[in-house]
């Protein structure tokens, strides 16, 4: 996430009870273990933060 800190205003895992918890950016819900049932696939969430932000969006320079 560190790659587009240029775009995200804010994100935040949220969590309840029972091991629900929801992903989300700038406000909007992009995932959600209540909806779906079950826990995230790895890089699921990642790839639904880069389908959400598109893929115009250039990654932010990192330092080498």
């Amino acid at each position: 996430m560190s790659h587009y800190q240029h775009i995200i205003e804010s994100f935040s895992l949220v969590t309840q009870g029972s091991g629900i918890f929801r992903f989300v950016v700038n406000g909007q819900t992009l995932f959600s273990k209540k909806e779906v049932g079950r826990h995230a696939e790895p890089g699921e969430i990642l790839k639904l933060f880069q389908d959400h932000i598109g893929l115009d969006i250039e990654p932010y320079p990192q330092e080498l």
